[in-house]
Parts: structure tokens; C-alpha cells; sequence
């Protein structure tokens, strides 16, 4: 008898076993996908992990369905499921769960596209049946346009008995209409008069089908690369360091032209038949890099992520696991998953962002760790790419653990942006603020704006205001569901909060004292286009934020006004720090740097020169150098100093000395344990009985239990651990110590309602 340990699509521990009835034996194997009962009247879409001859102490299920021919993923891709369950303390089918596009882990999940298509019944498929065809058309003149139009389009006018002189070509029923303007019923009528049929035919909604021979011919065996001098020395000391190192950072200031190092990485890995995977921390980024892209690997290029359809994602998967499979892709962090048969090169672009790291729902993984497990799983190298590491990185990198090459000029030696800090404060006190805007910043928007150049507005807010308050009595409305305030969107009219989505309608008197002062506070982006409208009226603005870039279309739609210069002034949140590069930018202004800086997280300097570096850098990428207006009311902060000065290497400095004195990382390793439950009392005392346990262990590597900035979320109270764990204490026998606490909570029978999760490594 054979047995199977599968996987199913439940945040649950472990892998469920069942048995295999003798009629499918033959054909089960570990990595496909069966269906299988649980409980009463439930069925899944599960894995097969492993294939066995040992009858478990159980009375087994029958598998009832085997859902594929061959495997779905690939050996390695199953050993990074386990490792990303094992690392990140996450439940083996979360991992499944977010791996899988939808499509595949339905019962009713993934169907093919088909497209109609038209041809000749087989008695018309030669010179003398096409001449019965057309007389018998002579009375329907519309019919007749319709077969002819056919004729053309197939090839079939170039019958010479019953052989074409040219291939016949297949042709699709809307190609069909669109060619010879006629309604779809003259087409229909061929089809009753048996002179036309129809079929359906599988279509994908990928493209890019190529065959080995086509795709061969892109690569030019001679092609000369485009490098500068500067890039060139780069390149070459990327391939000397792979040599020695799996994984190499490329440090290199905004505009430095990382982008044109990583396609000549591409061309090389290509021309020795190995495929790369390329990942970008937003989706936002993917539309310009997939443009440039294009132009340069053609058919080559795959794009995934999750603003493309569910049958888009299942298509690609199929498409890489086929045997023509893309050579490279482009995608955001789920892309770590696909399936890669012969992967050499990882890039990874913008190696800072914390994009890259999954926070809800499990398993909340760092896509940058899980590509570098990728690659050393399947001996590929990874390339490490931006203009401000993370401190994990550069400490790698300078310790000689990763290999570093550094880029410190931009391309055709461009100079860097002049920074100008600007003390908002003191311009409040001379009442010089008009609004969010210095004198500064709006003259000099004026200025690009008035010499056909374009301006960035950065604030790190959506929303019209953050919230609005009852100048009499200081009521502010609050979420029902969370424990934070609601935003005020002018475009929808109503209160918004952005954890839970809760809405509520704008009032017109004060529900506490029924007074009528009801004045914002603050500033979003709506408010900033808003007031930045009335100062520039002729201005062409674009709003970029989570609110106006929901779509796939719409990212692509502002990114591409913005660069071709059909709008000339950009507001939007962290989306526009994120390494997207415009050619006639002259201006960038940061409404507040505050709010970043004193964010209460231990990353929150690391985040915030990472953030005002990247905006900065998006001023004078071509031509004249560009200007950055930084306002804030701590202009006396070292930090603004080193993003003044490009100064990366004093701020790591003074950062990892920090970080060494308060135990944080690259020192320690630093573990998230958080409990929720919608009773407030029994969550803290969950959360004192985990405490006290992880205590006896670790001591005071424990911080906590405390609450996080926001407490409740969705009607849930939030209680968190912090857990520090230095250097060299070996990793396995702390996660047994965490796995047991939550396993002697969870027999509580009190507490077997509270949820109880891990962020590993949180950003």
C-alpha cells in the first residue's frame, strides 16, 4: 500500500497523510497536486510532499483525484517551502498558500482562455470547391466580403488545385469581423450555409510564445555593451567577486546606472543558458524596468505579480515549467516562488526596501533572504542593488561575507542634487508657512515648472487630512474597529481607516456638542494637490498613492504621463522614492521629514535616510543638476546632515554603533511575538503567561509584553514581545523554545482562542 504526506492550504502545522488506492498508484509522485476529503464533507487541493510505504497509527483517507501529468513544482522549490516554514515559524500551508496563484489550489480554479477560430469545411479546400463557394454567395453580397476577406487572410486564395502557394494561415473570428467590417451574422450565416466552421482554440494571456530558434536569434554573440567607463570597471569586478562570493552588492548613488550593469548581468547568464529571476520591491517600479526591459530581451522577458489576473499568473507558472520557459523575470516578491529549471542570476533592486518583506498573511518572509536561499539552493548568485543598503547588508558586505562593488558618480558624471534643509519651524513662528508649502519650496516649483521642467512633491501621507477635530470640544472621529483615527478622502467624502477599511460618513455638527467647527488637521496628499493647484494653476498634476493606483493600468497610466510629460508635477507617497527614473525632473520637495524620523521603531532613522536619499535622487537624473527641498522642524539632526552630504558611510557608522549599545540588528536577531484576541483582559494575561515563559529561557532578551503604536485592529487587542537573540546562539534550539511556548499557551484551554504568531526578522 502506498501513502502520500500532502500539504493542504491551512495555516495549520504539518503535512496530512493519506492513502492511495490501487487504481492510482501508477501514477502518483511527489509535487503534484491531489484531491483529497477533510472533515465531513470538505475536499482540498493539496501537495504531495512525499511518497511512503509506512502505514501511519491512524486509519488513512483515500486521495480522490490526481490533479496533474507531471509535477508542479520544481525539488528546490519544495525545499525553499520548508526552509520558509522552518525560518519564518510559519505553518507549512501558509507557505503553500502564498506561493500558488488562486487558480491552482481550487477545485474550480485556473480555465484556460480559448479564442474562436474560422475555416474552410474540408469539401471547399481546393480550386474548384472555392469557385461553388463564391457562386453560391453572388446573392449575399455581405457574406460574400465576409469569405473573401477569409480567402485573403488564410491564404487559401493561393489555391492552385488543392496546394496553397503559400502556408495556410489560421485565422480568428475577430480578426475576421475587424478586417472586413461586417456584422457578426454574415458570419454566422457561412457557418448554417456549411461553407465555414468554427473551433475553439486554447489561447495564453501571457504572449510571448517563442520558439528555441527565435529566441536563440536575440542574442547577439557580438554585441558591444553600452557601459560607461565606470560601469564597465563595475561590471568586471561583479563577475571577478562571483568568482569567490555568491552574493555581491553593487553600491552604487542614484543615477549611477545600476540598471544598465544588471542588463549586461543578464546578457552574460543568457548567452550561458541560464535563466534569472530580477526582483523589484513594488509593483509601481516593474512598469518602467518591464519597458526597458523589453526593448532589450524582447519575448524573453516575463513579468509576475499581483496586479496581474489570476489566469495571467497560473499561464506564466505553466510557461516555466514548459519547455520554452522565459530566460528572465521580472517581478515583485512573490515571484521568489515560481518555478526556475535553470536559474544562475538573482538580481535583487533596491535591496533596502522593506516592500520586500511580507507582513500579512503568513508567512511574513523577507523576499530578498528567501531569493539568496533560492539561489544557493540551486548554485546561482545573487546581485544586491542600491544607492542605500540596509545596514544588514553593508555590514555582510564590509565584513567580507558578501562581495562589494562600489559606483560613487552618476552617469556621465551628472552632479548629485543640492539639498536644501529648510527650519519650518521658524517659518511657522514668522508666519512665513503658507499651508504645508515654505517660500522656498513653492518659488522653486515656480521656477522648474515656468522653464518646462517637472517637480516631485513627497509627503508620506494619503488622504486629505489625517483626521478632523471639533475646534470646541476636541472630539476626533475614531474607527469602531481599530484604535487609531479616521482619515478625511475629499474625492469619496467620508472618514476612512486605512487598517480595517471601515467607513464613516463626514458629519456636519460635532456628535459631542453639536457645534459646527469641524476643521482638519494635518496634511495628505489630496489636501497637498489640492493647495498646490491653487498656486499653480496651469500645472498638469498626478496624484500617485495607494488611492489612485489601484490597478495595473493605473500605475502604468502615471508613471507614463509623468515621463512623457503630459503632467509636470507629481505628488505622491513612498511610491515615488522607490528608484523610478525621469529624465526632466528639476525639483523635489519632502513636505515633512518629522514623521519618518520619529516614527517609534528602532529602523525608523535607517527608514527615513533610505526614503529622503531615494526622493532626493529622483531630481536632475539628466542634465542640469537638480534641487531638493527638505522641509522639517529638526533641521539640527545629523541624519539630515548625512542625506545632505550623500554621506552614507558616517550615518552606518553612527548606526551600527547604536544598534551595538541597544542589542539590534546586524548584532542580534530580533524575533516579533504577537498575541490578538477581542477580550482586552485575556490577551495581557496570554501575553504575561508567554512572557514569563520565554523569560525562564532567555532572560532579559525579552522585552514585554507591551502594546504596539496601534493596539486594536479589527476589533482586536494587540499585545507584543520583542525577542533579542545575539550572534552564534544557534537558531534551531531557539525556535524549539518559541514553538514550545505557543504550544503550552494554546493548551491553556483559556487561551486556545487567542491567536499567537511570529515575525521573524521584521522590518
Amino acid at each position: 500500500m502506498k501513502y502520500v504526506d500532502v500539504i493542504l492550504p491551512l495555516p495549520l502545522e504539518g503535512v496530512f497523510t493519506y492513502s492511495v488506492p490501487s487504481s492510482l498508484q501508477p501514477y502518483i509522485s511527489e509535487r503534484l497536486r491531489v484531491k483529497v476529503p477533510l472533515g465531513r464533507s470538505k475536499t482540498y487541493i493539496g501537495v504531495v510532499s512525499k511518497v511512503h510505504d509506512s502505514k501511519p497509527d491512524f486509519e488513512c483517507r483515500d486521495i480522490t483525484e490526481i490533479i496533474d501529468r507531471k509535477p508542479i513544482l520544481l525539488p528546490e522549490q519544495l525545499r525553499l517551502w520548508q526552509w520558509i516554514a522552518d525560518y519564518y515559524m510559519s505553518p507549512l500551508g501558509d507557505v503553500y498558500k502564498a506561493a500558488f496563484p488562486a487558480g491552482m489550489k481550487a477545485e474550480d480554479g485556473y480555465k484556460p482562455r480559448t479564442e474562436t477560430y474560422v475555416t474552410l469545411q474540408q469539401k471547399f479546400r481546393n480550386e474548384e470547391g472555392l469557385h461553388r463557394a463564391i457562386d453560391m454567395l453572388k446573392r449575399a453580397p455581405t457574406q460574400s466580403k465576409v469569405f473573401m476577406a477569409y480567402l485573403e487572410l488564410s491564404h487559401y486564395d493561393t489555391l492552385e488545385g488543392e496546394t496553397p502557394r503559400e502556408p495556410i494561415a489560421e485565422v480568428s473570428r475577430d480578426e475576421l469581423i475587424n478586417v472586413s467590417r461586417q456584422p457578426t451574422a454574415s458570419l454566422r450565416a457561412l457557418v448554417t450555409r456549411g461553407i465555414i466552421m468554427t473551433y475553439e482554440r486554447q489561447v495564453s494571456r501571457i504572449g510571448n510564445d517563442m520558439d528555441d530558434d527565435a529566441a536563440t536569434n536575440l542574442i547577439d554573440k557580438d554585441r558591444k555593451s553600452g557601459l560607461s567607463d565606470a560601469q564597465q570597471v563595475a561590471f568586471d569586478d561583479i563577475n571577478r567577486q562571483f568568482l569567490t562570493k555568491n552574493i555581491v552588492l553593487l553600491h552604487g548613488v542614484t543615477s549611477s546606472g545600476k540598471t544598465e550593469i544588471y542588463i549586461e548581468m543578464i546578457w552574460k547568464a543568457i548567452s550561458e543558458g541560464k535563466q534569472v529571476m530580477y526582483l523589484l520591491p513594488e509593483i509601481a517600479l516593474t512598469v518602467q524596468i518591464m519597458q526597458r526591459l523589453q526593448r532589450v530581451f524582447g519575448s524573453r522577458l516575463g513579468i509576475y505579480h499581483s496586479k496581474y489576473s489570476d489566469e495571467e499568473r497560473v499561464e506564466l507558472w505553466q510557461r516555466q515549467l514548459s519547455d520554452h520557459p522565459f530566460d528572465v523575470i521580472l517581478g515583485a516578491r512573490s515571484a521568489v516562488f515560481l518555478p526556475f529549471q535553470r536559474l544562475g542570476l538573482v538580481i535583487v533592486d533596491e535591496e533596502h526596501e522593506t516592500s520586500f518583506k511580507q507582513q500579512d498573511p503568513a508567512p511574513r518572509y523577507h523576499a530578498r533572504s528567501v531569493a539568496m536561499v533560492l539561489a544557493q539552493m540551486t548554485n546561482a548568485k545573487t546581485l544586491l542593488g542600491t544607492a542605500t543598503p540596509s545596514i544588514e547588508t553593508y555590514f555582510n558586505a564590509r565584513a567580507g561575507k558578501y562581495g562589494l562593488v562600489t559606483l560613487s558618480t552618476r552617469y556621465k558624471d551628472i552632479a548629485l542634487p543640492q539639498i536644501e534643509i529648510i527650519d519650518t519651524k521658524d517659518l511657522q513662528r514668522r508666519k512665513m508657512m503658507k499651508g504645508a508649502f515654505s517660500p522656498q519650496l513653492l518659488a522653486a516649483v515656480g521656477d522648474a515648472l515656468s522653464k518646462k521642467k517637472q517637480a516631485i512633491i513627497f509627503i508620506n501621507r494619503r488622504g486629505f487630512v489625517p483626521m478632523i477635530e471639533c475646534r470646541t470640544c476636541g472630539w476626533v472621529p475614531k474607527c469602531e474597529n481599530c484604535d487609531v483615527s479616521l482619515t478625511y478622502h475629499r474625492t469619496t467624502n467620508t472618514l476612512s481607516c486605512h487598517y480595517c477599511g471601515y467607513t464613516y460618513k463626514v458629519p456636519s455638527v460635532c456628535p459631542s456638542c453639536d457645534e459646527s467647527d469641524l476643521r482638519g488637521r494635518g496634511y495628505g496628499t489630496e489636501k497637498i494637490e489640492d493647495t498646490i493647484q491653487r498656486h499653480f494653476p496651469t500645472a498638469r498634476i498626478a496624484r500617485m498613492d495607494l488611492d489612485t493606483t489601484r490597478t495595473r493600468a493605473a500605475y502604468e497610466r502615471i508613471i507614463g504621463e509623468f515621463a512623457s510629460g503630459r503632467s509636470n508635477l507629481l505628488i505622491g507617497t513612498q511610491m515615488v522614492t522607490k528608484g523610478l527614473d525621469f529624465d526632466n525632473v528639476a525639483v523635489v520637495g519632502i513636505i515633512s521629514a518629522d514623521s519618518m524620523i520619529n516614527a517609534p521603531d528602532f529602523r525608523a532613522y535607517e527608514h527615513a535616510y533610505m526614503m529622503l536619499s531615494q526622493v532626493s535622487g529622483r531630481a536632475g537624473r539628466k542634465g542640469e543638476q537638480g534641487r531638493v527641498i527638505l522641509q522639517t522642524r529638526q533641521p539640527e539632526l545629523p541624519l539630515l546632515e548625512n542625506v545632505v552630504n550623500n554621506d552614507y558611510l558616517s550615518f552606518y557608522k553612527d548606526t551600527l554603533n547604536e544598534r551595538q549599545i541597544f542589542h539590534y540588528p546586524p548584532f542580534y536577531r530580533i524575533t516579533y511575538v504577537y498575541l490578538k484576541h477581542r477580550n482586552a483582559n485575556l490577551v495581557d494575561s496570554a501575553a504575561f503567561f508567554v512572557g514569563s515563559l520565554l523569560r525562564k529561557w532567555f532572560g532579559e532578551r525579552i522585552l514585554g509584553p507591551d502594546k504596539p503604536p496601534v493596539a486594536v485592529v479589527k476589533q482586536l487587542h494587540i499585545r507584543k514581545i520583542v525577542i533579542k537573540i545575539e550572534n552564534g546562539l544557534p537558531l534551531q534550539t531557539v525556535r524549539q523554545y518559541l514553538r514550545s511556548a505557543q504550544s503550552q499557551m494554546l493548551a491553556e484551554k483559556r487561551y486556545n482562542t487567542v491567536q499567537f504568531y511570529f515575525d521573524v526578522d521584521p522590518c
